[in-house]
């Protein structure tokens, strides 16, 4: 029987690829140490790695790694309104898109932006709007495209973040950087930047004071100009929850200073010789 040379064959021996997928870690105590040795009831939130300027078709881009959530941030525009009859002649408008990339959860998602993804997109555009001086770009749109490459938790929390290096590097005027944090409260104990194991277990059992809050906080101006809770806490945990996230902003902040400065850096001219 002739063969198809123009046909790559397949391997005699095959594996199937369940056998490589990571399993989740194995639920912890609650009062004991977290799965990837932080501690419990502290502001300890993972190690971030921050680069901007990455995409060069972008006018400002910037990535931000946490553990494993992974994110990447592209900032287009200003540039004129696609539709004349929303156009503002007084103030610009902001736009963004977050998406989940297919092979960025366990299960392979669609291209099609699901209900998750669009709401994510509108908490990440009543976070940034705020911060960012809409007066100076009138009749003119601002677009903001996060692309999550792998959810391991925080993604919201870590969107913003990335989202407002990703402005800043573009230049646009802003009032002041955006930092995202995020908390899971479960009973009388909470974990700082869950992953997402964390996110979607449940430690104790019990049925109070369960849920998730993430904070959009603007540190220099020392106001918040996000606020997402899911589940059910009580006004006294809610407070302890927003403090909290407030202190993990502040421990993002020198991060997302140094890496702002050497962006900053890289791009200005070399000194001249007199």
């Amino acid at each position: 029987m002739p063969t198809d040379n123009k046909r790559l064959r397949g391997p005699d021996v095959s594996h199937s690829l369940s056998l490589f997928v990571r399993k989740p870690a194995a639920d912890v105590r609650p009062d004991g140490p977290r799965a990837d040795g932080r501690q419990r009831d502290q502001v300890d939130v993972r190690p971030v790695f921050v680069r901007c300027g990455l995409v060069s078709q972008a006018k400002g881009s910037a990535y931000i790694e946490a553990g494993n959530t992974k994110l990447m941030c592209c900032v287009y525009g200003p540039r004129e309104m696609e539709r004349k009859d929303e156009t503002d002649m007084k103030s610009g408008r902001l736009m963004t898109d977050m998406r989940f990339a297919p092979f960025s959860c366990l299960e392979r998602g669609s291209w099609i932006q699901g209900t998750e993804e669009k709401d994510l997109s509108l908490m990440l555009l009543e976070s940034l709007r705020p911060a960012v001086c809409l007066h100076k770009y009138p009749r003119s749109q601002i677009e903001v495209n996060v692309m999550v490459l792998e959810n391991s938790g925080s993604v919201l929390a870590h969107a913003v973040t990335c989202a407002s290096l990703a402005l800043a590097d573009a230049g646009i005027e802003m009032y002041d950087l955006v930092l995202g944090c995020s908390i899971r409260q479960d009973g009388a104990s909470y974990v700082i930047d869950p992953t997402l194991v964390e996110e979607s277990g449940c430690c104790s059992g019990s049925g109070e004071n369960q849920g998730r809050l993430t904070v959009a906080f603007l540190p220099s101006l020392n106001q918040i100009s996000g606020l997402q809770s899911d589940g059910e806490m009580g006004e006294e945990t809610l407070t302890a929850g927003v403090r909290t996230c407030i202190e993990g902003c502040y421990k993002l902040y020198p991060v997302i200073q140094q890496a702002l400065a050497k962006t900053v850096r890289r791009g200005a001219p070399p000194p001249s010789e007199s």
